[in-house]
């Protein structure tokens, strides 16, 4: 039985040693996000609207499916064996363990048995996991991925909100205080909030009740602002939170469409590294470890209708490799050690994942052409590559904004570094366009027998997906 893990200056540490964990994230599993898995829009509407073209005794057919197949004791094995990681980073959202409309402080043991079913064979194969709590009542962000289907991070107008998710992670804790092979908790996936210290504030409440019943375990906390900035957070950390790990996200805009392309220049390269150093600046001055919670880029592919896939892949690749080349040596303490890293993500249908749904499979031939649609719509904000016509339609809105706000007060709306074209964007495509489209998606699903469904959900079976081979060797060679 290995020791809990424990922080130890800027490292995470176990009886024998440090421990660098290197791994990925089960993101679209039990936290769906719309480019992952397919839909539009944002998960709960996605299942509304779901439920009600096919009915409650499908919906919870597949979806049972769909949990059960994505990540089983293959996916363990395969993931130790032949990726070489070592830890996991599990998304969850709130709505596993909590009723919206029923007595929200009331734990539901469902959402214990697919957390379980996630542990429980990474345990047996020794295998790391960070649980990360990705989206909580009202949201804990603006964006998609919170599941709030709104743009205003609710959480943190509502003190019971933050009091049930204090609860939640109590009897997270409970559960789970006594296995080892949990690194460590991730109580909030990219915080966002224009008053710091509500957040501040909330991790001390969080940190103070769960260290009541689990003294152990690792904290891995997101700095604020898409886990970007911890200027606000306390002078004496140490203090404030013992035996924490501060995450930041560290995506690149080099390796997204519409980017500068990069050819690797020295200019480039010192992007990058500046781009990390801002944001581990509060872990060198106080000599706390870091971990990067969330990087990599997207790739493109033929199936998704991209011109010359292999050389934007090409390209893409290589941001990579610069950056875990920065990783590698990046230790706050300035020691040269590396530091511990989780890429986004483990298994998707084609845009980002290690893995990835095979274009040759009963998912694409339903869903292929829809999403072919979506991609031109531009109806996901993440990797956006919106078909230029299209586009015009919202730069005529952008303009006008443009044209009527004062240049002074266009970054006034937190989060700032939020553009006027962001903002008009996620409202007006991410969320009113696809509420629309969530009902022509759902249609896809119609007249679809059990058998079908079962054979629909198995699509995200690890011996039915696609490897990213030349993904898996960069990370493999770190």
């Amino acid at each position: 039985m290995t020791s809990f893990l424990k922080v130890s200056g800027t490292k995470i540490v176990n009886d024998e040693g440090p421990v660098v964990l290197k791994g990925a994230a089960t993101g679209g599993h039990l936290n769906m996000e719309n480019f992952i898995t397919g839909y539009p829009g944002h998960e709960s509407e996605h299942k509304a609207v779901l439920k009600s073209k096919i009915g409650e005794d499908k919906f919870k057919f597949f979806f049972d499916k769909f949990y059960e197949y994505f990540w089983t004791e293959k996916d363990a094995i395969f993931y130790k064996e032949e990726l070489n990681l070592n830890c996991l980073r599990i998304p969850f959202n709130y709505r596993h363990f909590i009723d919206d409309q029923g007595d929200m402080f009331a734990i539901n043991p469902e959402g214990f048995k697919k957390l379980d079913a996630i542990v429980d064979t990474c345990t047996k194969h020794q295998i790391y996991t960070i649980l990360d709590l990705h989206a909580v009542p009202g949201g804990q962000n603006q964006d998609w991925h919170s599941d709030s289907s709104v743009h205003k991070s609710l959480f943190w107008d509502f003190k019971i909100f933050q009091d049930v998710i204090i609860n939640l992670w109590v009897k997270l804790a409970e559960h789970y205080k006594d296995n080892t092979w949990v690194a460590g908790y991730n109580p909030l996936n990219e915080p966002a909030v224009a008053d710091h210290s509500k957040l501040v504030n909330f991790y001390m409440k969080v940190e103070e009740a769960v260290r009541k019943v689990d003294p152990n375990h690792i904290f891995f906390l997101d700095g604020n602002t898409y886990a970007m900035d911890f200027s606000q957070f306390p002078k004496d950390p140490a203090k404030a939170f013992p035996n924490t790990v501060l995450a930041i996200h560290d995506y690149s805009r080099f390796g997204f469409p519409g980017s500068e392309k990069y050819v690797g220049s020295d200019e480039q390269k010192a992007k990058l590294k500046h781009q990390y150093e801002r944001k581990v600046e509060y872990m060198k001055e106080n000599n706390l470890p870091v971990w990067n919670g969330e990087f990599g880029p997207v790739y493109s592919s033929t199936f998704r209708g991209d011109a010359d896939p292999e050389s934007t892949n090409k390209v893409r690749y290589q941001v990579l490799k610069d950056q875990l080349d920065i990783y590698k040596h990046g230790d706050p303490s300035g020691d040269g050690a590396a530091i511990g890293w989780s890429i986004w993500l483990y298994k998707d249908i084609g845009y980002q994942g290690l893995t990835y749904v095979s274009p040759d499979s009963k998912f694409y031939k339903i869903f292929g052409d829809w999403l072919l649609k979506k991609k031109k719509l531009g109806l996901d904000r993440w990797g956006n590559d919106i078909d230029p016509e299209y586009k015009k339609v919202y730069t005529t809105v952008i303009d006008h904004f443009k044209d009527v706000i004062p240049e002074k007060y266009q970054r006034a709306v937190y989060p700032h570094v939020w553009t006027l074209e962001d903002y008009v964007t996620r409202v007006l495509k991410d969320m009113l366009l696809s509420q629309y489209f969530q009902h022509e998606y759902a249609d896809l699903f119609e007249g679809l027998s059990y058998e079908e469904l079962d054979e629909l959900a198995a699509c995200f079976k690890i011996e039915n997906v696609a490897k990213r081979d030349e993904l898996n060797a960069i990370l493999r060679a770190y």
